[in-house]
């Protein structure tokens, strides 16, 4: 990835396992979603009808120009001059991605998109912790970065917060994937850090840029828990610290178990009367956590 001045600039390198144009495939991406009713299932749905394809063997190449120019205003107009992509048959597409039930064909990224390489987990959690929580989200990154892990978060208010913060303060390495597009920041609280995250480490989004910003913020809630499908294919385990019964983390359990990752739940959570999740999970085969040694023997961490 590099930077221009006053310009966007996509390493067209990184895209030698097939000849194609990062702004074409950009273009044509956006282009998909133009639909009312595309979703990440319709779209996978469509590329499962046409192996191999990648995004502009379905789109024409005006629209794709004019979406990718659409696209990277919006990225300007936040002040973003330089990031990447990610196309699934192109360049380094993360094939453990694949392992979603309805798998994403393009990724944005700003950072240093080897991290994807590396060891992660994903430590998530509900958005409104407690103090023991937090503490407990705290000690967790501690100890997987002291075994060189990537933290893996979604960036959201509370565990997710206290996880990425904790992991640069250890010097760690942490990818935070966000619900939104790389020019936005939810909740707005976390901009600077989400810009931290983009300079020093990886910041990664499904989030179409476009279709983003032409819908209402209800319509865009939808995007949250499709990260959290994200994160559990990109990591070798997912760990839940705290959650109520409604929360979106376990979208993200669920995604775990279906794509076969490790799924971790603290006893705090079993130990909650208010909690039936827990036990639910544990039936179908997450590990519960009562000290490292669970998590050692199942992961080798």
């Amino acid at each position: 990835m590099r930077e221009t001045s006053g310009q966007l600039a996509l390493d067209a390198e990184d895209f030698v396992t097939r000849a194609i144009s990062p702004l074409t495939e950009l273009g044509a991406y956006e282009a998909l979603w133009d639909e009312p009713s595309a979703t990440f299932k319709t779209i996978a749905d469509l590329f499962r009808k046409k192996p191999g394809a990648v995004p502009s063997d379905f789109v024409s190449n005006g629209k794709a120009k004019e979406y990718a120019e659409k696209a990277v205003g919006y990225f300007s107009k936040a002040g973003i001059k330089s990031f990447g992509i990610r196309v699934h048959g192109a360049g380094e597409y993360p094939n453990q991605l694949r392992d979603a039930r309805h798998p994403v064909e393009l990724l944005y990224y700003r950072g240093w998109w080897e991290l994807v390489e590396t060891p992660c987990v994903s430590i998530v959690g509900t958005r409104n912790p407690t103090e023991e929580g937090k503490a407990r989200a705290r000690k967790l990154v501690k100890y997987f970065v002291s075994r060189k892990f990537t933290i893996v978060s979604g960036l959201a208010r509370g565990i997710d917060t206290e996880v990425h913060k904790t992991a640069l303060e250890e010097k760690g390495s942490t990818i935070a994937v966000i619900g939104t597009p790389l020019s936005e920041a939810y909740p707005k609280g976390n901009a600077d850090l989400q810009e931290q995250i983009a300079r020093e480490q990886l910041l990664i989004s499904q989030v179409p840029v476009c279709r983003y910003n032409e819908q209402g913020p209800t319509v865009n809630r939808t995007f949250f828990p499709e990260r959290n499908i994200t994160m559990s294919a990109l990591t070798k385990a997912t760990i839940i610290v705290e959650a109520g019964e409604t929360s979106g983390t376990l979208t993200q359990a669920r995604a775990a178990l279906h794509q076969k990752r490790k799924l971790f739940i603290l006893d705090s959570c079993f130990q909650d009367e208010r909690l039936t999740w827990p036990r639910k999970y544990e039936e179908r085969g997450a590990v519960r956590v009562r000290n490292y040694d669970d998590i050692e023997r199942h992961l080798g961490a």
